[in-house]
């Protein structure tokens, strides 16, 4: 009778663990779903922000600036040679600034991106970078025309965008490569800088944060490693659907 009871016990305990580990385990899993929706909606959100941003810099102050240069196209006719050489300085330097506006719109439109695709846009943004000859920078692909989601493609950008900006306001770099490499099953992006390195060896601040949201969505796999003085490498894996 006694064994009878304890055995009972037993069972009802064994039972009570399970159904609680079952619990723990859909409660551990509606988190993750939930924490990956509240991502994504934070994504969709600031990919709306940054298309209409990108909007209204090509199409107001871009043509505001283009107006601009045609006025002053008219007024170097009508001036002194004195006058005609600073008004075309003006000129060229105004040119200059709508190029760049209509280069940056083309890395915050997330139609570009898709329409583009992945190198070209990657590219416009480097030579933009470039021109600020702050930092050396090379891309090199081993593909031009990457087949990847175009929405996944858009994510990656953003990481790269990302890590590239960082370097620029932190590293203290002279020198930045950024590597795809394309096969059939993964995309492999690989950034690597010569600078100073992250701050006390911590890849958990808040930008670095973001960037591993990003590749969750994709279920990518994003690795990241700094030594003082030596520099920071960004490793990002995508598995091909």
């Amino acid at each position: 009778m006694i064994l009878s009871v304890v055995l009972m016990m037993v069972l009802i305990y064994v039972f009570y663990v399970r159904k609680k580990g079952e619990l723990l385990l859909s409660q551990k899993e509606n988190d993750m779903k939930f924490q990956q929706e509240l991502t994504l909606a934070q994504i969709e959100m600031r990919e709306v922000t940054l298309n209409y941003i990108g909007q209204e810099l090509h199409d107001d102050i871009g043509q505001k600036l283009s107006v601009a240069k045609l006025m002053i196209n008219q007024l170097i006719s009508q001036c002194d040679e004195m006058a005609n050489v600073s008004l075309s300085e003006i000129n060229e330097l105004l040119g200059e600034t709508i190029q760049d506006i209509r280069n940056m719109s083309k890395t915050f439109i997330t139609d570009q991106v898709e329409h583009f695709g992945l190198i070209d846009t990657l590219e416009i943004e480097m030579n933009r970078i470039a021109r600020l000859k702050l930092i050396d920078i090379e891309l090199r692909s081993n593909k031009h025309d990457i087949e990847i989601n175009p929405k996944d493609g858009v994510i990656i950008f953003r990481i790269i965008q990302e890590s590239v900006n960082n370097t620029l306001k932190h590293s203290k770099a002279k020198n930045l490569n950024i590597e795809v490499k394309d096969s059939p099953k993964t995309l492999k992006i690989i950034i690597q800088d010569n600078g100073v390195g992250i701050k006390g060896g911590k890849t958990d601040g808040s930008g670095l944060n973001n960037m591993k949201k990003r590749a969750l969505m994709m279920n990518a796999d994003l690795q990241i490693t700094s030594k003082a003085n030596v520099g920071t490498v960004l490793k990002l894996i995508y598995p091909k659907k």
